[in-house]
């Protein structure tokens, strides 16, 4: 079990950085497009959406991407990592939600809600104890 949450592990950080990476690396992205097209919580997707926060949106969602990511690849701070990893991705399924409808093809479910799950999954199993630097030994 412990080899499989590993690969999980490894395999959701390099998503998660190579994400952020492709954001930050592209001066032309934005989340504002997204944001502005909600369709739950829209008040508030608009306001981080508005010219007044899009700067700060942005580089919190291009950095919080990667350095998610590289936390889980090296399996420092999982725990913390995977908290954070909760609450974005509640921030990127409930702007695509029409309930019951979560985008184009999904049904309530689609992947930010699995993406959470195994977020916690790595906070329940303490995956960053297993061949992670939240296991070292500290002298």
């Amino acid at each position: 079990m412990k080899k499989a949450i590993f690969a999980l592990r490894l395999s959701l950080g390099w998503l998660f950085t190579y994400a952020g990476l492709t954001k930050i690396a592209d001066t032309s992205w934005s989340a504002a497009g997204y944001l502005n097209n909600s369709e739950t919580f829209s008040s508030l997707f608009s306001w981080f959406a508005s010219p007044a926060n899009i700067g700060w949106v942005n580089f919190v969602n291009e950095w919080g991407l990667l350095l998610i990511g590289v936390c889980l690849l090296i399996g420092l701070w999982v725990r913390w990592a995977s908290i954070a990893g909760i609450i974005l991705m509640a921030l990127y399924y409930f702007p695509i939600l029409n309930f019951p409808y979560a985008g184009d093809h999904s049904f309530i479910v689609d992947e930010h809600v699995i993406y959470a799950f195994v977020f916690w999954l790595f906070i329940a199993a303490d995956a960053g104890k297993y061949k992670g630097l939240d296991g070292r030994k500290v002298k």
